[in-house]
């Protein structure tokens, strides 16, 4: 098997990580891996904001306010499980998206290929030797969130955050389901 296939079917999420983090010239890889996801229309609406070393246990309570502010705290065990998660974490990637300004673009395309640039970091972090995980905790859907972290709310959409270290224990081969249960073959009705 190439290299390539390596890293894809050996890559999975890795939740607990801590330092070392990515060096420069490894991020740099990693946020270029991003940017080669597809972008239809070219509106690059990849919108990236990183938070390292000290200032990643202060995310935690960013989502604390917001919940506050909206009316809806966030339960003491989630908030205890997130600041103990993200003592260790070195860097943590915020995510967003911001749509064709023009509107050319249907929305969801420009936050699938933030979605497509995310999994290219996933992939980048793995084929580098860290571990990475997606999360879409610690008050993602609240408003004020994605602006605290400096997204624009009238015109950018936060997405959630990408957490990358070093594992903290090897990861276990992940269990994959069969590829046949989720493909069906189409064919053109007969005329």
């Amino acid at each position: 098997m190439s290299a390539f296939f390596d890293v894809v079917l050996g890559r999975r999420s890795v939740k607990f990580v801590q330092s070392p983090g990515p060096t420069g010239a490894q991020l740099d890889l990693i946020l270029q891996a991003a940017l080669r996801a597809p972008d239809h229309g070219a509106v690059k609406p990849w919108r990236f904001v990183l938070v390292q070393g000290d200032d990643v246990p202060a995310l935690v309570d960013v989502g604390v306010r917001a919940g506050i502010a909206a009316g809806r705290p966030l339960p003491q065990p989630k908030v205890d499980n997130a600041r103990k998660w993200l003592s260790k974490v070195p860097l943590v990637i915020a995510l967003g998206c911001r749509p064709d300004p023009a509107g050319r673009i249907p929305e969801h395309e420009s936050l699938l290929a933030v979605g497509a640039a995310v999994m290219n970091m996933l992939n980048a972090a793995h084929a580098l030797g860290f571990g990475a995980f997606w999360s879409t905790g610690i008050g993602t859907y609240l408003d004020g969130v994605g602006e605290a972290l400096g997204f624009d709310p009238l015109d950018e959409r936060f997405m959630g955050y990408l957490a990358i270290g070093t594992p903290i224990d090897a990861p276990s081969p992940a269990e994959r389901p069969d590829w046949r249960d989720y493909v069906s073959v189409w064919h053109a009705p007969e005329d």
